[in-house]
């Protein structure tokens, strides 16, 4: 059964901050591969203008993809989270996010369509800090198969 289309726009309350940790920066930074030492070295973090180590671009997916827990879970909306697959990911950052951030996401349905039977649903994630400053804006693309025929 298609997702109902009027949930386009749909805006979700913002989470609860989520504090971000030197460690769990450096730990997602090793666990992707990234050598680079502006994300684990606060010295060659302050020599490029920073003020602590930062993350990696995609870390603020661990976030942005648990706030859209709240739409997944949105029991109107329907969605079968049994048959979902990640379908893309693309971040819009206003400035890096920095150790000592408490970050909110509040999500959004953007879209929602049906291809071939699969439904296609597009969640906007808009994070903010703990001053209320925007920092990433964050679009996730999930997609939930079609159920295949008995």
């Amino acid at each position: 059964m298609a997702l109902d289309q009027s949930f386009v726009g749909r805006t979700y309350p913002p989470t609860e901050p989520y504090e971000v940790g030197r460690e769990k920066i450096r730990e997602f930074a090793e666990a992707v591969g990234e050598a680079n030492p502006v994300y684990t070295d606060p010295e060659a973090a302050k020599a490029f203008g920073h003020p602590d180590v930062i993350a990696p671009p995609t870390f603020v997916f661990a976030i942005t993809y648990r706030a859209a827990g709240a739409v997944v879970e949105d029991p109107q909306l329907g969605l079968d989270y049994s048959r979902v697959v990640h379908g893309s990911q693309k971040f819009a950052y206003t400035r890096p996010v920095r150790v000592g951030d408490r970050l909110t996401v509040t999500s959004t349905i953007e879209g929602i369509k049906s291809l071939a039977g699969n439904d296609v649903l597009d969640i906007r994630g808009e994070v903010y800090d703990e001053a209320g400053e925007h920092v990433v804006t964050a679009w996730t693309k999930l997609v939930a198969r079609a159920a295949e025929e008995a």
